[in-house]
């Protein structure tokens, strides 16, 4: 089986005629879970009932008769180690030898149906349904070994795929007990290994991606080339809202090998040679009206307070009133700007149709919802339709959406030739669905050193992490409605945004966490009281305590009033049932304003750790994006007109910038595992927000804190 094994790792994907050949002489098990619509929700603006469920859609097994296991999965490998960790799912639940576990993910011939990769939901829904069918599979097939030998259930024991009766001597493989069958068998609900019992869940194999990824092997969807493949390039909009006035495409015409299509405004240019396809494009002369909104990236903030509706009350208790009695109000203001995905891999398809059937290999996260997405652009039924996804080289969010596929779909059906299209990095960023601008408003009061109101409210983020988990008697937690959902539309939120904006790792949370753990401090140092003392003098939560202190023990932090001058700020911050807290120890230049980012310590209880060392990885890199969305990463922009393209305009950043890191794993094995890849993020802004304050004095009201921004505070502290 060398051959398949390298077609699924090298071209991404296993052919339909592989499959049921694989699948003639193999174990074939069908799991019922109940509908999958129960776990997961298709992202708006997708308004389809997901697909009805039959008994075989939540997971999907298949042992082999060269011995090895086939796991398929309609989620994708985004960078993030799924492809890893969903193997030791099914080795530890169908005591299986990990190193003979081949993943195929994110086909839509040949993969069960989901929803997509995004939420931190893989080991969170994912994972309990996968663990459960494969536990489901090790019964049946403990059952089929009984039949044959002649032996009660019970006295069975199986390792490695192999299934023994020590007191017949007897033995059978997986792979033996199988061969030439093809065996449909149901079970009730099968009971999962307790945590006592694990033997691979908790271990850090080697991911199944290394090998290819560090020797270039690996196969991104701009690696892929089929024969007769062309590339295009697309006429673009100079700004949002722009309107196309008049196009002269003339002179691109007459270039050699060039060949101008368009169906309405949508013009492109393709050529066998992507650097030529750039040079024909370059020479299409276009106007557009463009639009005259007068909002930019510093009127936003003005415009989202302008035009939001009125709050909706998320959360409430006490009398906010009675308490503002007891002390004098403390408000705040807090902003958050545009963010801007900024994967190294920009969106990427290739596109082919053949015999009325239409291929698409996609950078994207959300396969079958792409399939659905093209089958509706060219007119063909979804069955006609194969979307594979290889290796993803990041998306943070910012793949959910079709666009880049659904355009090379129309442009090979309308050159009739395969099309590759990859973006350029000033599409990327034009198209990003950004992270949303946010302004958040906080009103609080303390009596004796302890908080007895807080009157938050969220404008345009959303309501995720909005509502503290610190123990204040009188709160209440409101939130713009119309725009709670405005990045999960992937829309504009009715006006709000003058372009649309989308899903970024943890995006309101972010935003939340930076305001209420500011916040925090603020109140702190008015109370005189140490940031960590203060924060566990309104904790109750034990979860949330365990990690801070995890956390500062780790750190090593050294109790103070701030600022303090060390330089050290911590924060917390909690998402689906994940907690985090992080410190922080950084250094400000006051003559340019630069953060330097020295140290970070992050203790994570995500529940039952399924891979530390790809737990770890998770935190490490949520760190570093932290620290970029904290210090550098902002979308500027003037009229609809994007005007960070590249990054040489959107600074991220860079190893000679990056902290050292240290990630402090909570186990938890009293909860089964949670989302990992988003929520150890949202703690980053506060936390280096804080550490400037204990350090300069000059506290910091909006993200990014940028040199100019952090020298403006340094002047007004």
């Amino acid at each position: 089986m060398k051959q398949d094994q390298a077609t699924l790792t090298e071209n991404g994907a296993l052919s339909r005629r592989d499959f049921l050949k694989l699948g003639g002489t193999g174990l074939v098990v069908f799991f019922w879970v109940g509908p999958l619509d129960a776990f997961q929700q298709p992202p708006q603006p997708y308004t389809e009932a997901p697909p009805s469920t039959p008994t075989d859609f939540n997971a999907f097994l298949q042992i082999r008769p060269d011995g090895r296991v086939t796991c398929m999965v309609g989620r994708v490998e985004l960078g993030q180690g799924l492809q890893t960790a969903a193997a030791q799912l099914v080795a530890e639940e169908l005591d299986f030898p990990f190193d003979s576990i081949d993943m195929v993910m994110g086909d839509t011939d040949v993969c069960p149906w989901d929803v997509g990769t995004f939420g931190s939901q893989s080991m969170r829904v994912l994972g309990p349904i996968l663990r459960g069918a494969t536990a489901e599979a090790k019964a049946v097939l403990l059952q089929m070994a009984a039949e044959q030998f002649n032996a009660p259930v019970e006295r069975l024991q199986v390792s490695d795929g192999v299934i023994t009766d020590s007191a017949q001597g007897k033995r059978v493989t997986y792979a033996a007990l199988v061969q030439g069958k093809q065996i449909e068998r149901h079970l009730g609900k099968v009971p999962l290994k307790p945590v006592s019992a694990f033997k691979m869940m908790g271990k850090s194999p080697q991911r199944k991606d290394a090998l290819e990824k560090v020797t270039g092997k690996a196969k991104y969807t701009g690696d892929i080339t089929v024969p007769g493949m062309v590339y295009a390039r697309i006429l673009r909009p100079p700004a949002h809202g722009a309107k196309l006035k008049n196009v002269d495409t003339s002179t691109a015409e007459k270039m050699s090998g060039a060949r101008v299509v368009r169906d309405g405004d949508f013009i492109a240019v393709i050529h066998d040679r992507p650097d030529m396809a750039d040079k024909a494009l370059a020479l299409i002369k276009a106007d557009f009206d463009r639009p005259q909104t007068g909002l930019d990236d510093k009127s936003i903030f003005d415009h989202i307070l302008k035009n939001a509706q009125p709050p909706k009350v998320m959360a409430e208790s006490g009398t906010l009133a009675d308490a503002d009695k007891l002390a004098n109000p403390l408000e705040q203001t807090y902003f958050h700007s545009y963010g801007a995905h900024a994967p190294i891999e920009t969106q990427s398809s290739v596109a082919m149709i053949e015999g009325g059937k239409a291929t698409v290999w996609a950078a994207v996260q959300i396969p079958f919802i792409v399939r659905d997405r093209v089958a509706q652009a060219l007119g063909l039924s979804k069955q006609n339709v194969h979307v594979i996804i290889p290796y993803v080289g990041g998306a943070f969010g910012g793949k959910n959406n079709a666009q880049n596929a659904i355009e090379a779909a129309r442009l090979a059906k309308m050159v009739g030739k395969p099309v590759q299209l990859v973006w350029r990095r000033d599409e990327d960023f034009f198209y990003a669905r950004f992270r949303p601008a946010a302004v958040v408003k906080i009103r609080s009061g303390m009596n004796e050193g302890k908080i007895v109101s807080w009157d938050y409210t969220v404008y345009a983020a959303g309501d995720w992490g909005a509502v503290t988990f610190y123990d204040i008697p009188n709160q209440r937690t409101t939130t713009v409605p119309i725009t709670q959902t405005a990045w999960r539309n992937q829309d504009n939120g009715a006006g709000l945004h003058p372009f649309f904006v989308g899903p970024w790792r943890m995006p309101c949370a972010i935003t939340n966490t930076f305001a209420r753990e500011s916040h925090m401090d603020i109140l702190a140092s008015k109370a005189g009281v140490d940031p960590v003392e203060f924060r566990l003098r309104h904790l109750t939560d034990k979860r949330m305590r365990r990690v801070l202190e995890a956390a500062t023990g780790q750190f090593g932090w050294k109790p103070a009033r701030a600022p303090s001058g060390q330089g050290v700020g911590v924060a917390c911050g909690t998402f689906y049932k994940t907690y985090v807290a992080t410190a922080v120890q950084a250094a400000v230049d006051k003559s340019t304003g630069k953060v330097q980012v020295e140290r970070v310590v992050t203790a994570v209880d995500a529940g039952v750790i399924v891979d530390p060392e790809g737990t770890r990885q998770q935190v490490d890199g949520c760190i570093t994006m932290g620290v970029g969305y904290s210090l550098s990463e902002e979308v500027r922009f003037s009229n609809g007109e994007v005007l960070s393209r590249n990054f040489d305009s959107y600074d991220i950043p860079r190893f000679s910038t990056n902290p050292k890191t240290e990630v402090v794993l909570v186990d938890n094995p009293e909860l089964a595992p949670d989302g990992i890849a988003e929520p150890p993020i949202i703690t980053l802004g506060a936390a280096i927000a804080n550490a400037v304050y204990d350090a300069t004095g000059a506290r910091l009201f909006q993200l990014p804190m940028t040199p100019a921004r952090v020298l403006q505070a340094l002047k007004q502290s």
